[in-house]
């Protein structure tokens, strides 16, 4: 079975790049497009894994996530802040 992904993903329209967009808001920078709200999605837990992988790297710290009101996410706990459509 996959590990839940833990971070929220928010997805807007961009008329600009006629794609969605999809943002990871704990992960700064960490964005992708897509052509349907799933393929967002989907290139933007590409994206979080690259991003979490390189912080490792550089000893970066890697923010924790957090829920719909800003607290972070116990590691124990069942909830994820993901947002799909």
């Amino acid at each position: 079975m996959a590990t839940p992904f833990p971070y929220r993903v928010v997805i807007h329209w961009s008329d600009e790049d006629a794609a969605y967009i999809a943002e990871v808001p704990e992960l700064p920078g960490c964005m992708a497009d897509g052509a349907s709200p799933e393929a967002a999605i989907k290139e933007a837990k590409k994206a979080a894994r690259l991003w979490t992988e390189v912080a490792k790297k550089e000893k970066r710290k890697i923010p924790r996530p957090l829920n719909r009101r800003g607290s972070i996410f116990s590691r124990t706990g069942g909830l994820y802040g993901i947002r799909e459509p």
